[in-house]
C-alpha cells in the first residue's frame, strides 16, 4: 500500500486568478492556466513521487455557496515579523479577513479571492521545516474515526490522536501535516470546495487500492465526472477525495 496525498484540489470560477493568487502566496510555480486546471507547485515537485502536496485549481461554473469550507490550509511563518509581513502581502494580493468564530487567537484568518478560508499561523517550532504550507486542516466530527480510516488509507505516519484532533505527516518527515480537527458543525451539508487527491505508488494497482479503500469504509461518489481516469470517493464522514491514475 502506497497511496499518498499529492494535490489539494480547489474549485474556482476563475481558476487562473485563484491559481495566480496561490502561486504568489506560496512562492511556487504556476502552470496550465487557461486550460481549466491551473497547477501551483514547488520547483521540482514530482507528482508521481510526492512527499508533500501541491495545489490544483479546477474551473467550475458554480460559485461557492457553503458558509465555511471543511478543508483549508494553514500557512507557516518563522517569526512575528514574518507573520505580519505575510498577512500584509496576502491582503495586497487580494486576500480578505474573515471571521469563522475564531475569537482571540494568535493566527490570522483570511480568504482567497473566491472566499476560500486559510490561516496564517504564528511561528511554531513544529512547522519550521514544512515549507509554506504548514497544515492541511480537515473539519470533522470524530477525529479518532478519521485516524482509523486515513491512517490505513495512506502511507503517511499517524503522529497524534485525541478526541480533538488527529495528525498525520509524510513518512519522510517533510512537507505539511494533515490534521483532522473536531469542529462544531463539521457534518457535511454541501459538496466540498476543497479536497485531497491521492496517487498510488509505482508498484500499486489503482483499482486494487480503490477496492482496499472501499473495504476500509470509503464510498463511491458520482459528481457527474463521467469516464475519467481517476476515481471519486468519500471517506466515512463524507469528505470527498480522488484516487488518480499514474498515467
Amino acid at each position: 500500500m502506497a497511496l499518498r496525498p499529492v494535490l489539494v484540489n480547489v474549485k474556482a470560477v476563475d481558476d487562473v486568478a485563484v491559481g495566480r493568487f496561490w502561486a504568489e502566496a506560496l512562492g511556487w510555480e504556476l502552470s496550465g492556466g487557461g486550460s481549466g486546471a491551473t497547477a501551483v507547485k514547488p520547483p521540482g515537485f514530482d507528482w508521481l513521487d510526492p512527499v508533500g502536496v501541491c495545489v490544483d485549481v479546477i474551473a467550475v461554473p458554480e460559485p461557492r455557496t457553503a458558509a465555511k469550507n471543511r478543508v483549508h490550509l494553514d500557512l507557516a511563518t518563522t517569526s512575528a515579523a514574518h507573520q505580519a509581513e505575510l498577512v500584509a502581502r496576502l491582503r495586497a494580493l487580494g486576500a480578505t479577513p474573515v471571521h469563522v468564530g475564531q475569537g482571540d487567537v494568535p493566527w490570522t484568518v483570511l480568504a482567497d479571492p473566491e472566499g476560500n478560508e486559510f490561516c496564517v499561523l504564528e511561528p511554531r517550532e513544529a512547522h519550521r521545516d514544512t515549507g509554506p504550507i504548514a497544515v492541511v486542516v480537515v473539519d470533522c466530527v470524530d477525529p479518532r474515526a478519521m485516524a482509523r480510516f486515513w491512517g490505513e488509507a495512506v502511507d503517511w505516519t499517524l503522529h497524534e490522536v485525541t478526541d480533538d484532533h488527529a495528525v498525520l505527516r509524510s513518512a519522510q518527515g517533510v512537507g505539511p501535516y494533515l490534521e483532522f480537527l473536531r469542529t462544531p458543525g463539521g457534518v457535511k451539508t454541501v459538496p466540498d470546495r476543497v479536497h485531497l487527491d491521492l496517487v498510488p505508488g509505482p508498484d500499486d494497482d489503482k483499482e486494487a487500492e480503490v477496492a482496499r479503500l472501499r473495504a476500509l469504509g470509503a464510498t463511491d461518489l458520482d459528481v457527474g465526472q463521467g469516464d475519467v481516469p481517476w476515481t471519486c470517493l468519500t471517506d466515512p464522514e463524507g469528505h470527498e477525495f480522488c484516487v488518480l491514475a499514474r498515467s
